[in-house]
């Protein structure tokens, strides 16, 4: 753009030099309306809208008598540098006001980013965390449930073996009452008698 800028200030110094000073007068004289014109639209740059700049020629340019006297190819040569440097310009700005634009989304993207990271995530990762206690605690707690009824069943279990065994007991100590005609404590205690174990003799 620089460059582009330097050749047509000095295309404009040129044609000043050959027609004149006074070429810019017949210059806007002959000018009635702009034959260059700037428009806009938008591109969408992963969901972010660009407006984009472009340069549009609509209608002629009268300056077919401009620089008739003398100087008039120098004119059309300054005309043609500064065109050429008008589609930079155009093609510049558009650059610009993208760049800017992006910017700005970063900007806000990366907002948003550092509060997904610095706030949202430590919130979901502590209910995680507390979640994950409270399932071990129940964890736990069915564990401890488990061997409680396991320990409780175990001891009815050997409690009924227990009543079951003196119920047995009673049966045979009154089978043998009675068919020894003995009383029933006689019969208890030659029960319990015979239950116990030797001891073992040595010769």
């Amino acid at each position: 753009m620089g460059d582009i800028m330097k050749t047509s200030s000095f295309a404009l110094t040129e044609s000043k030099y050959v027609a004149g000073e006074n070429i810019k007068h017949i210059v806007l004289e002959n000018v009635q309306n702009a034959s260059l014109k700037v428009r806009s639209r938008q591109e969408n740059v992963a969901g972010v809208k660009l407006p984009k700049f472009e340069y549009f020629t609509e209608g002629e340019t009268k300056n077919n008598l401009t620089g008739l006297a003398r100087g008039g190819q120098q004119v059309q040569a300054c005309r043609a540098a500064y065109v050429k440097s008008i589609e930079v310009l155009v093609e510049l700005a558009s650059l610009q006001t993208s760049f800017l634009t992006l910017n700005e989304a970063i900007k806000t993207t990366n907002c948003r980013v550092n509060a997904l990271e610095n706030v949202v995530k430590p919130r979901l990762e502590n209910t995680i965390s507390y979640i994950k206690g409270e399932l071990d605690e129940l964890e736990r707690e069915d564990f401890f449930r488990l061997k409680k009824i396991q320990g409780y069943k175990k001891r009815e279990i050997e409690r009924q073996l227990a009543a079951a065994k003196q119920f047995a007991q009673e049966q045979v100590a009154e089978k043998i009452s009675l068919q020894k005609g003995i009383p029933l404590d006689s019969a208890h205690n030659l029960l319990s008698r015979t239950m116990q174990k030797d001891e073992d003799i040595i010769f």
